[in-house]
């Protein structure tokens, strides 16, 4: 699945041929062009040219009646695929020039390998950034360590809650914290429907929180409480990312989204998320941008305490950590 998205009224020409060059390099791994999802995200974010691509390559085309997110993208695509009872595996691969599709059987081996060791039924493939800050910038690196972070607690708060250990084997050799917010993931089909095909659960958050902020999030989260073991794979970026709708979007209420819905979902409470927000905002370098960073990382800590029925404690309390490195 491939999704689609251009911001209405903007110059979006690099974007387009950047898109046409994923749907190539994805159709060329295929047995059947119509396994290949293009999925546009409302009917003015880019239905002439995902139509022109249908025509040209055989790919299947769904399109929502209005913008919504990602994740309504994504659930349209498996829902046109899912009828295909031969598929087994289900995989996103944003169409900004930065997820490359010949590390795709890269991704498929990994699967592969999980899935023969004792008890992996099924799985969640990430396709983990050797660096988060070099293709997205250093600010948004910053940022998504933090939910990556948070959501990592929260899973393992949820699994010693649920008496189910979280099963990370496949992770911690790679990397200290998984890339949750990774744009490319190959899902096992059960895992595909948990997250895909079932009633979305937006736990009390806005529309925005959960189809488009917090997608990532959604899609992990949903994935591992189906019963998916994490399988990172290690995978090349750009050093500078072509296109991002990221400059678009209210950032802290974005970053905060990311962590809200999964805490939500998860039953952590709101003290549990204060505290690992304590834990974490000290260790990122954006703390050291006086007094710009650090007072973005307060206002999203603030938010994210608020949804949690959190009291933010406010100016009487910075972000404070060891006295010495």
């Amino acid at each position: 699945m491939i999704p689609v998205y251009f911001p209405p009224g903007r110059d979006c020409g690099l974007a387009v041929e950047l898109l046409r060059d994923t749907v190539e390099a994805c159709r060329q791994l295929l047995s059947q062009p119509a396994h290949l999802c293009l999925s546009v995200d409302g009917e003015e974010a880019g239905r002439p040219v995902a139509e022109e691509l249908r025509r040209a390559t055989g790919a299947r085309l769904c399109v929502a009646p209005a913008n919504r997110g990602k994740l309504q993208a994504l659930r349209l695509g498996v829902a046109q695929l899912w009828p295909e009872e031969e598929l087994e595996y289900f995989c996103v691969v944003d169409a900004d020039g930065d997820h490359f599709a010949n590390e795709l059987p890269t991704l498929m081996r990994a699967a592969l390998h999980a899935r023969a060791q004792p008890g992996v039924d099924q799985v969640l493939v990430l396709g983990s950034r050797t660096s988060r800050h070099r293709p997205m910038g250093w600010l948004r690196g910053e940022l998504e360590e933090l939910a990556d972070r948070v959501l990592l607690d929260a899973l393992q708060y949820r699994a010693a809650v649920a008496d189910r250990p979280l099963p990370l084997e496949l992770v911690t050799a790679i990397e200290e914290f998984p890339d949750f917010h990774s744009g490319y993931k190959l899902f096992s089909r059960a895992a595909a429907a948990a997250v895909f095909l079932s009633e979305p659960d937006l736990c009390g958050v806005s529309d925005d929180a959960y189809y488009k902020h917090g997608c990532e999030s959604v899609m992990s989260v949903e994935a591992v409480l189906a019963g998916a073991h994490l399988v990172p794979v290690r995978r090349t970026t750009m050093n500078e990312q072509p296109v991002s709708a990221f400059g678009l979007l209210d950032r802290e209420r974005l970053v905060a989204d990311k962590m809200v819905w999964p805490c939500r979902r998860l039953g952590v409470p709101g003290h549990f998320a204060a505290q690992w927000l304590r834990n974490h905002l000290p260790r990122l370098l954006l703390n050291t941008l006086v007094p710009q960073g650090r007072e973005e990382l307060v206002r999203i800590r603030d938010l994210v305490l608020t949804e949690l029925g959190v009291t933010p404690p406010g100016d009487d309390e910075v972000i404070w950590g060891p006295l010495f490195v």
